[in-house]
């Protein structure tokens, strides 16, 4: 339970933000173009809101709603999902958005998506920044990696260290790394010491979503790190540096099996294969009935040699706009899944974003996923569907080239179908996160 509100605290307070943000892009260019801003709104306030305020001299309400699922900003004059008519009954008023040329409404509709790619360049800058940088080349993991049969199936074995991707270097740590290597062409790796090129099949990724079996991670030795003071390891003289190489006689280059398989052997005995200053021993020592023997293992970067590179705040700047403009040209080529069967299975809700978020809070950790989210609403509402900003965008770029200006009555009905559209998309995803929960 304490994880589920974890996982839901920084989803909610992730969308605020991102929301926030949205909003205030199309609040500040309506304002910039002297558009009367009825409402601006942190959630829904149907029924009634947590909180309200309207200053003196402003047209403006404020407040706080008490549905923590979005928020609003209700420009006057606008056909929007409130269908608020009420100002077709008289004529057009100059502070109305309707009332103002077609570039300035295209400017007021693309404030949202702007403010929000803006933001996610200023997250990944703060992050490099405040935090710092880490890589760690492919070619140094020395445990390999571990492989989905999928990635088996297209030529792929356990422990390959791969060497290059498409002829380049590559970085473990990078964001995309995983996609590099679905979507490549060709990939090198290391395998029993003998260097072999692997031709990924064109339709990887498609493989991959109908899986859902993932593809591929990082292997990494049990190295000890501690030892508890009345553990059993102690007991039988493991030292800290100790690297466990086996269990039981079968080999295991990552310390996942190794905790597995020592918990697999509670209240038992296990023999363990050790490294110890390059030289190999065996131990054997009882299992207590928690499934642990008191050792902790190093982390990876301390195990492979992780570059960390520190950033000043001009160097910040362009590392954030690049990893923001990775992010988006990523996640943009990506859409083309969603209208595949096997991507369309993938499509989450409400859920799904949450699962996306540490069970613990880490503070690097949510500012990357809510930049990530800021370009993924970004993406999400330039679709060209009425009722999203895309959709409007859409009409007013008609407008602009046709110089025809669509009726009121049209853009009603198209916000009335724009609207069913989402609701279905909505119920589909979430549906699809209920069905994955019950499963």
């Amino acid at each position: 339970m304490i994880v589920f509100l974890v996982k839901a605290a920084q989803l909610i307070l992730a969308l605020s933000i991102l929301v926030f943000i949205h909003e205030l892009g199309h609040y500040l260019f309506a304002r910039l173009f002297r558009v009367r801003v009825d409402k601006f709104y942190l959630f829904f306030d149907w029924g009634g809101a947590i909180f309200r305020y309207k200053p003196k001299r402003s047209d403006t309400e404020f407040g706080i709603g008490w549905l923590p699922l979005g928020g609003y900003c209700k420009i006057n004059g606008m056909i929007d999902e409130s269908f608020d008519t009420e100002h077709l009954q008289r004529e057009p008023q100059p502070y109305e958005f309707r009332s103002r040329p077609a570039w300035q409404r295209l400017l007021i509709m693309l404030g949202g998506v702007l403010f929000n790619f803006l933001l996610a360049l200023v997250i990944y800058a703060g992050i490099v920044f405040h935090w710092g940088n880490s890589q760690l080349p492919s070619d140094r993991i020395t445990s390999g990696m571990a492989f989905s049969s999928v990635a088996q199936e297209a030529g792929f074995r356990d422990n390959d260290i791969i060497l290059t991707v498409d002829g380049r270097a590559a970085d473990a740590f990078a964001p995309g790394f995983m996609r590099s290597v679905i979507q490549a062409r060709e990939v090198e790796v290391m395998r029993e010491g003998r260097r072999e090129t692997l031709h990924i099949p064109h339709d990887m990724m498609k493989r991959v979503l109908k899986a859902k079996s993932g593809f591929m991670s990082i292997q990494y030795p049990f190295v000890i790190d501690s030892l508890a003071p009345e553990g059993m390891a102690r007991a039988h003289n493991l030292l800290a540096s100790d690297s466990i190489t086996a269990v039981n006689g079968k080999l295991m280059p990552d310390l996942r099996d190794v905790i597995a398989s020592i918990r697999s052997h509670a209240g038992d005995s296990i023999t363990l294969s050790l490294m110890r200053a390059g030289v190999p021993l065996t131990i054997t020592l009882p299992v207590d009935t928690a499934g642990t023997i008191g050792i902790t293992a190093r982390p990876i970067d301390a195990v492979y040699a992780v570059q960390h590179i520190e950033y000043s705040l001009l160097e910040a700047i362009p590392a954030g706009i690049a990893q923001g403009v990775g992010t988006m040209r990523s996640y943009v080529s990506d859409m083309k899944y969603v209208f595949t069967k096997e991507g369309a299975q993938q499509m989450g809700g409400f859920g799904t974003l949450g699962s996306l978020f540490p069970s613990s809070w880490n503070w690097a950790l949510f500012w990357s996923m809510t930049a990530f989210l800021s370009i993924m609403l970004a993406v999400m509402n330039i679709l060209p569907i009425p009722a999203l900003d895309g959709g409007h965008i859409l009409f007013l770029l008609f407008e602009i080239i046709t110089r025809r200006k669509l009726s009121q009555e049209v853009l009603i009905r198209a916000q009335m179908i724009g609207l069913a559209i989402l609701f279905l998309l909505m119920l589909y995803a979430n549906g699809n996160d209920l069905f994955r929960a019950f499963r």
